[in-house]
């Protein structure tokens, strides 16, 4: 049975890690086979419900109904592939206009575009786009898969760590997701199916790679949610680097683990005698040569934070200055200044459509408290008696389920702002909320059968330099998630028990 289904789901925001346009030519996760009657089954579906949504708004119901019937139109356009900011502001007005009338429709299209972006805090967003996406065109990320192999290549499953490592600073500075994926798995892939790793870990351990690095400072996704949430982003961001680091050594040791029972031993043996034999110290520190602006920008942007010494907009803007150099340095002779068009002309696009997102949450939260939905959670979570952790147990399992359909974009718009008066009820601080949202949402692009990172790998698995003649389905990738879902669940876990692991670093910071 063929298993390369038609799964909807929804990239509206320009990838930051500026993925390679083929991405979005060969994987196409939506449109595949749409000529089928279950296709037009979906559609009118579809239809219908976006038409009863529609007309359930203008309809003589209490407010609370005028909100979920907004919610369902929003996951209607959603499903579509309406760009999500649209998604959100489309029903927010209608909803508006069936509460309050065209006077409260017209006074938040006169004001809040501006009110909402007119922030100063918020103009670190374009320096961190442009800083990554700088750093990605000056050619680090096969340079960053070397240096993680020459150094790790001596544990069991040598090259899957080196990939998990890799893949954490490369997200890091990127903030893309897609884009590690995409560029790991060209480069890792091969090299372990050389190796002899079974196919699923070597998959798994591309697919898993970028977790870690969208908590570790810089990270666009944090800065998105600190938008969302009005919290501060330097907070925000220095709130990522326990949990970032957590994530990074508990997918070592699984991925440890794994490669004693999946890689053959002869095979364990060879790589382990390779990076040993093979490889000096002076091979190691050479490779550091190449990739010391990563380590160094993270650092510094951390290091400045936390210290005090930058405000967050100040880290972005340095940190945009050193991409810039290193860029011109390290594509010298290679048309440095074209690199540097082609990433700010991408920094544009992103800003743009991460700022009209903002003002989509925005549009759509006082949409929401107009009609009470956010209280009405409140109160129905505080009838429940449930305290802090049972309500964030229950929230993973909702996260989980959302991200079998969803992408993190719509799972925090649609999430954040009817949560927000529980999650003061519950004196759930939204800093560490912020890193709990993020990494849940970072999980549905992974997570089958809509993760789109899985399609991304299959993808790129069909081709014979990749695949090494070895035949990859899209179960086979599937799989490969699945092995690593149990220590992301442990991962969520630990966090819900232990939240100082995130809050700890922001406290100090603010006491010192």
């Amino acid at each position: 049975m063929s298993t390369d289904t038609d799964v909807p789901t929804t990239t509206s925001l320009p990838d930051p890690g500026g993925a390679p346009p083929e991405v979005v030519k060969n994987v196409d996760t939506t449109r595949g086979r749409r000529n089928g009657p279950r296709s037009w089954i979906t559609l009118a579906i579809t239809a219908v419900i976006m038409i009863g949504s529609t007309v359930a708004l203008f309809l003589p119901l209490v407010p609370e109904a005028i909100g979920i019937s907004a919610c369902i139109l929003m996951l209607s356009l959603i499903f579509i592939r309406m760009p999500v900011a649209l998604a959100m502001i489309i029903p927010a007005l209608l909803g508006m206009y069936a509460l309050r009338g065209e006077l409260l429709v017209e006074s938040t299209m006169t004001t809040l575009p501006y009110s909402q972006v007119a922030n100063w805090t918020l103009s670190v967003v374009p320096m961190f786009i442009l800083m990554g996406l700088l750093l990605w065109k000056a050619g680090l990320t096969e340079s960053l898969y070397d240096t993680g192999r020459l150094w790790l290549g001596w544990l069991p499953g040598g090259l899957a760590v080196g990939t998990n490592v890799a893949g954490a600073g490369l997200a890091s500075v990127s903030g893309s997701s897609v884009g590690t994926t995409y560029a790991l798995a060209r480069i890792g892939i091969p090299e372990m199916l050389k190796a002899g790793y079974d196919k699923r870990l070597a998959i798994g351990s591309v697919i898993v790679a970028g977790l870690p690095g969208q908590l570790i400072p810089p990270s666009i996704m944090l800065v998105i949610y600190a938008g969302i949430a009005e919290v501060p982003i330097g907070p925000q961001l220095i709130a990522g680097i326990g949990p970032g680091i957590l994530v990074a050594v508990l997918f070592t040791i699984m991925i440890v683990i794994f490669a004693k029972r999946w890689v053959p031993e002869e095979s364990r043996a060879a790589e382990t005698a390779a990076a040993l034999g093979e490889t000096t110290w002076l091979d190691r520190f050479a490779s550091l040569a190449k990739v010391w602006p990563v380590p160094l920008l993270i650092g510094v942007i951390i290091w400045g934070m936390f210290s005090g010494t930058f405000t967050a907009t100040e880290a972005g803007a340095v940190a945009a200055v050193f991409a810039l150099v290193i860029t011109m340095v390290w594509k010298r002779g290679d048309h440095p200044f074209r690199a540097i068009a082609d990433a700010s002309v991408a920094t544009v696009s992103s800003v743009g459509a991460i700022f009209f997102m903002l003002a989509g949450v925005e549009a759509l939260s006082r949409m929401f408290t107009l009609t009470g939905i956010s209280n009405g959670f409140a109160e129905l979570v505080e009838s429940m008696n449930l305290n802090r952790v049972t309500f964030l147990l229950l929230m993973m399992v909702v996260y989980i389920v959302l991200g079998t359909f969803m992408e993190p974009l719509p799972m925090m718009v649609l999430t954040i702002p009817i949560l927000m008066p529980t999650l003061i009820d519950l004196d759930i601080s939204l800093l560490w909320y912020g890193v709990f949202a993020v990494f849940m949402g970072e999980l549905a692009v992974v997570t089958p059968p809509v993760g789109i990172l899985a399609f991304i790998i299959h993808s790129i698995c069909k081709e014979p330099e990749v695949n090494q003649g070895q035949k990859i389905t899209l179960n086979d990738v599937f799989m490969a998630c699945w092995w690593f879902m149990p220590m992301a669940i442990l991962v969520t876990v630990i966090l819900i028990f232990f939240p100082e692991i995130a809050t700890w670093l922001p406290d100090m910071a603010a006491s010192g």
